[in-house]
């Protein structure tokens, strides 16, 4: 019996993309020899690469026109079979239904985001059984075919991006260490950065390890606000390529982070975390492996509204309960 020719559709982001390789993962275990092409935006394509679930990763980037029709030619020339769309807007569902692939498989409309988006799907999957958006990615992959919806992965650092970062922590005089990742796409789910530069004091006074501090894209002020707090700690800001923050989180003791792309990636690749939660459910989409500990005040309550202000819940997380965690984890000590 031929093995099925799938479309993965997953454009973003980070810890979206890492929240569906268990299920791709899925796929792959139970179609060994199936061609499995994974559509995503040009920015995560090294991302993607890494999990070496897929035959190939195709890019694209739906506000180019041009680049997005040449696209869809590319996958009507290819004649799928089925695609799977774990993102569930009208962008990523639109893009099988443009490519008149045959069965298109996504969410009901009780999981999308999106009003309206499940139309576009000949085949639509009620999450009547998980709660982790993982496990939710595994019931389309079950849908479509896979005996084991959810599968291992492994994600592959290079070799050149270790060394890069080797080489710049020795030269701030770092060996051990342990990463603070203060930002996050909503600042409704991120600590305070001046919780995270006392949070660096203490770590140095404690267990005798200096922070680093991921710095992503525009968050060059809120690390300067971390700095500014821990004083004499001197927390190193840190930023670089994808594949250069895999490698920081890869080898770090442990990672203290809010409900953000680099939690999720630490946790795939086995580092213990500090997973510090506020407004979004930690049983929704906190680290799937479990590499850690979980942090969220008993009165906060769930939300997914983006708001611009730290929520009020984050506020009764101490610095002394992070440090506590930190604690209780093997080898950050």
């Amino acid at each position: 019996m031929n093995e099925p020719r799938l479309l993965v559709v997953r454009l973003g982001s980070l810890g979206d993309i890492v929240h569906a390789f268990p299920a791709v993962s899925g796929l792959r275990n139970s179609f060994a020899n199936a061609e499995i092409i994974w559509l995503t935006h040009p920015k995560w394509e090294f991302l993607v690469k890494t999990a070496g679930l897929a035959t190939e990763v195709w890019t694209v980037d739906t506000r180019d026109w041009t680049n997005l029709r040449a696209v869809l030619r590319r996958l009507r020339k290819q004649r799928f079979e089925t695609a799977i769309d774990y993102q569930g807007l009208w962008k990523s569902a639109a893009i099988p239904f443009l490519a008149r692939v045959p069965r298109r498989i996504g969410f009901s409309g009780q999981t999308v985001r999106e009003t309206g988006v499940p139309i576009l799907y000949t085949e639509r999957v009620k999450v009547t059984a998980s709660t982790h958006v993982a496990d939710q990615n595994g019931e389309l992959s079950g849908r479509a075919g896979a005996r084991i919806p959810i599968g291992d992965v492994t994600l592959q650092v290079p070799a050149d991006d270790e060394q890069v970062v080797r080489a710049r922590l020795l030269q701030e005089g770092i060996d051990e260490y342990v990463v603070l990742s203060p930002g996050g796409g909503w600042r409704s789910k991120c600590w305070p950065a001046e919780r995270y530069g006392l949070l660096a004091k203490r770590i140095l006074d404690e267990f005798g390890l200096r922070c680093v501090i991921n710095v992503g894209p525009g968050e060059e002020t809120l690390a300067s606000s971390v700095v500014h707090a821990a004083g004499e700690a001197q927390p190193f800001p840190f930023s670089g390529s994808l594949g250069q923050l895999m490698a920081l989180l890869k080898h770090a003791r442990s990672v203290v982070t809010g409900d953000t792309g680099p939690l999720h990636l630490a946790d795939a690749l086995g580092t213990q975390v500090a997973a510090i939660f506020g407004p979004t459910d930690p049983v929704r989409n906190g680290p799937y492996r479990r590499t850690g500990t979980v942090l969220r005040w008993e009165g906060a309550t769930t939300t997914y509204k983006r708001g611009a202000d730290t929520d009020e819940s984050l506020l009764h997380i101490s610095v002394d309960e992070v440090l506590n965690a930190l604690r209780g984890m093997r080898g950050s000590a």
